[in-house]
């Protein structure tokens, strides 16, 4: 069985939205990536454990090909 290669490392900066001029690194060009923001939480109580996530998604642009990789923000998402 012929080994795995290494997963590649790369820069990538977020485009838009909240996340906007956010830097990451991310491994094998990822198409999608998921930023989560905390929500607070109102009359909760007795229910211990819970907790809420706003979720937005940053699409990769295909037309970048160097360093940093480019992440658009995706406003119809999820």
């Amino acid at each position: 069985m012929k080994p795995l290669a290494p997963a590649v490392r790369e820069l990538a900066v977020l485009e838009g939205g909240p996340a906007h001029g956010l830097r990451v690194h991310v491994t094998d060009r990822p198409p999608v990536v998921q930023i989560t923001r905390p929500c607070e939480l109102e009359g909760a109580s007795g229910a211990t454990g819970l907790r809420a996530e706003a979720l937005y998604v940053y699409r990769r642009d295909l037309g970048g090909h160097g360093e940093p990789l480019r992440y658009g923000f995706d406003g119809a998402s999820p």
